[in-house]
């Protein structure tokens, strides 16, 4: 497929509506359609990113290239779709990310996530596997610097006294980054987290599991990559170190190893 036909995908996202009366919100997404068989591609970004990094824009162009459907969708209060970021909650995130699989996906699908799109595409797996079969499935995950139970192990835990009495006492902390400007930290976000918490028992997916983390990442660490790998019991889990990495693996060496990983189950 042509980069004009890429470009013109980008344009035009369509979208849907989740969430009814004042909690409805509408989330912008970008549905590929198969042009050729085998399993779909559905992408799950990280927290405060959108669908148009170049991570999800790499891999549509891997769908367009081998006629593969993909799907990617903005959260709400990401990007192109509507809600505030401050009324974000992983409860949410994860209603919409299985509104948007169940109507844009068909067939077995390859999930991919990234950091906290990682910790989504487990919990989906995890409800999808509990399910009755419907048409659309999952083939496999392939996460990237996965943080799952990230509001926890990897934000609350490390806070200081005084950013968790902030939290408590207004309501949020706006958390520097070195990405772009400060962002909101809500009670709600850590609250809710606590929910889906699932580093502290077996994970049971039904599905084969690729992991790819970088050692130098300083927003999820390498170890917790390792504690996830350890909660899944299936015998088909690889995961694979990159010395060098950062948090995003966006650079051209580690989107051509991503490429490679989703390559083995198409």
């Amino acid at each position: 497929m042509s980069g004009a036909a890429i470009d013109l995908a980008i344009a035009m996202p369509s979208s849907i509506e989740v969430g009814e009366g004042r909690e409805q919100r509408r989330i912008a997404v970008r549905a590929r359609a198969a042009t050729g068989g085998g399993p779909g591609i559905f992408w799950l970004g990280g927290f405060h990113s959108d669908m148009t990094g170049t991570k999800a824009v790499a891999l549509d162009g891997f769908a367009a290239e081998t006629g593969r459907a993909c799907v990617r969708f903005d959260y709400s209060g990401h990007g192109e779709s509507g809600g505030a970021f401050t009324e974000g909650s992983i409860s949410r995130w994860l209603e919409e990310s299985l509104a948007v699989f169940g109507q844009f996906c068909d067939g077995p699908q390859i999930v991919v996530g990234s950091s906290m799109g990682g910790w989504l595409a487990l919990l989906l797996a995890r409800l999808l596997a509990g399910q009755p079969a419907s048409r659309a499935g999952i083939a496999a995950l392939v996460l990237i610097a996965p943080a799952a139970d990230f509001t926890e192990a990897l934000m609350w835990n490390g806070f200081s006294p005084e950013i968790r009495a902030q939290i408590e006492t207004t309501g949020s902390w706006l958390r520097p980054s070195e990405y772009g400007e400060p962002y909101p930290i809500t009670r709600t976000l850590i609250e809710d987290g606590r929910k889906h918490l699932l580093l502290g028992s077996a994970i049971e997916l039904g599905c084969p599991v690729r992991i790819l983390q970088g050692r130098q990442d300083p927003d999820v660490p390498w170890r917790h990559a390792f504690t996830l790998a350890e909660r899944l019991p299936c015998d088909d889990v690889v995961l694979t170190m990159i010395p060098d990495g950062d948090h995003r693996l966006s650079r051209p060496q580690d989107i051509e190893r991503l490429i490679t990983t989703v390559k083995e189950f198409v």
